[in-house]
């Protein structure tokens, strides 16, 4: 069964920073990319950053500069660290799994609240 958890997510001050972490367990398909999503309330799911094995990385406009995604492929762990947080950053953050076969696995979400 494949499982994946975040961790690393809570309530910050605009400009501070967290590192989100994500573990894949039960991973028995060879792995196209890992990425987060994020959904802020009252709108859709949105895709912050992915990273493929080869560490190729895409990041939403929004994040670019202030958000870096990395991984460690034997672990199948993937982390984001997100700098310089605005309040619009507020959300759940997802972690992602997209198989080659690009079927995608979800984590449960960690809350990130940047409020003064």
């Amino acid at each position: 069964q494949v499982q994946l958890v975040e961790s690393g997510g809570g309530l910050v001050q605009p400009g501070e920073s967290l590192r989100l972490s994500c573990v894949a367990s039960g991973i028995f398909f060879t792995i196209d990319h890992m990425g987060w999503y994020r959904q802020a309330p009252g709108k859709q799911r949105e895709l912050v950053a992915t990273i493929t094995s080869r560490g190729v990385t895409n990041y939403a406009d929004s994040v670019k500069g202030r958000f870096a995604i990395s991984r460690e492929n034997r672990k199948n762990t993937v982390f984001l660290q997100t700098n310089s947080l605005k309040p619009e950053d507020t959300g759940v953050y997802y972690c992602n799994v997209r198989s080659v076969t690009h079927r995608d696995y979800w984590g449960q979400g960690t809350q990130i609240t940047v409020s003064s």
